[in-house]
């Protein structure tokens, strides 16, 4: 939790940081494999709010959203500083899952518990007025945030319509992105568009909203 004690909405912040729902009253199979630990940034200023996955191991550990490797390049995809990010009135930072969810048994990260959206993400949003601008980072956020004439049959169809997402005139405007993990390197190689003609537009919007 990232939110200022003087925030309309610390109190809110405050109920999200103490929830045990996937550890106490799991609703979706088995209780959470590490105790809760929700991390997130929420500020009633904020016009961009980041809608990503769950975060990673060394996040939980860190107590920081995007502490990691992606952290690094996605602040270098939106152009902005450590202190820039981690600044609740310029950036809300919610994950579908608030806390991180464990590994499945090849070693990558679980899914985000199904819990989190259910009982918080509706009531967290209304609370952000001033937003203009969601990125979605992966499926699970997309799927949400996305009407599923917005979704193409992959997430490279997807990611592909941000022109015509961006052109709706929807506020707050929707913009979906990959995951900045390395695990998306050859992804990022096989779609060069993405860096060449999406990452100057985001950087734009981005610089405009928070400056």
């Amino acid at each position: 939790m990232n939110t200022p004690v003087s925030d309309p909405l610390y109190p809110l912040a405050q109920r999200i940081k103490q929830c045990r729902v996937c550890s106490d009253c799991p609703r979706y199979g088995p209780p959470m494999p590490r105790q809760p630990r929700p991390i997130f940034q929420l500020g009633s200023s904020a016009r961009i709010c980041i809608a990503s996955q769950a975060p990673g191991n060394k996040a939980y550990h860190k107590g920081l959203p995007f502490y990691d490797p992606s952290g690094v390049r996605l602040r270098e995809w939106l152009a902005v500083t450590e202190e820039e990010f981690y600044d609740p009135e310029r950036f809300a930072i919610l994950p579908m899952g608030f806390c991180f969810p464990g590994y499945d048994a090849k070693g990558g990260d679980l899914p985000p518990r199904r819990e989190c959206a259910e009982v918080w993400r509706e009531q967290v949003f209304s609370e952000l007025p001033k937003l203009e601008l969601i990125l979605v980072i992966g499926q699970y956020a997309q799927k949400y945030h996305l009407a599923a004439a917005d979704r193409g049959r992959t997430l490279t169809d997807t990611v592909a319509n941000w022109r015509a997402l961006l052109g709706q005139n929807c506020k707050p405007a929707v913009l979906p992105l990959p995951h900045p993990s390395w695990r998306n390197n050859a992804w990022l190689k096989k779609n060069p568009w993405f860096e060449q003609e999406l990452l100057p537009v985001l950087k734009r919007e981005v610089a405009t909203l928070i400056r």
